[in-house]
């Protein structure tokens, strides 16, 4: 049993967004989201213990968060000693603009 159809059926878009899912996944997060915003501005480097500090999160959690932007190739990073730096990637707007751009400007031809 079929079900009437109240339009012309639409066209679904059959690209592989395995990529930009993993991408938008990474950044689906207040508190990455507010470490990419901070990292973004900075003019240097910041320090893990500067994001302990100013958000309501454990070491842990936040090396967790940045762990998640680090593999996604968000940001980059360097231990000195006991600490270590973030900076966001060079390429990091870029590459989140470019996913977001691939997904709404998609157009499906019949």
């Amino acid at each position: 049993m079929s079900i009437q159809r109240c339009c012309p059926p639409a066209r679904v878009a059959t690209d592989d967004f395995e990529a930009q899912a993993a991408l938008l996944k990474a950044i689906a997060d207040p508190y990455r989201l507010t470490m990419l915003a901070t990292l973004a501005a900075a003019e240097d480097e910041v320090c893990v213990c500067d994001f302990t500090e100013a958000l309501p999160l454990n070491q842990p959690t936040v090396s967790h968060h940045l762990r998640i932007l680090r593999e996604a190739g968000l940001v980059t990073c360097e231990r000195r000693g006991t600490w270590v730096y973030y900076r966001i990637a060079p390429d990091a707007h870029d590459r989140i603009s470019d996913s977001l751009a691939n997904v709404f400007q998609q157009k499906v031809h019949a």
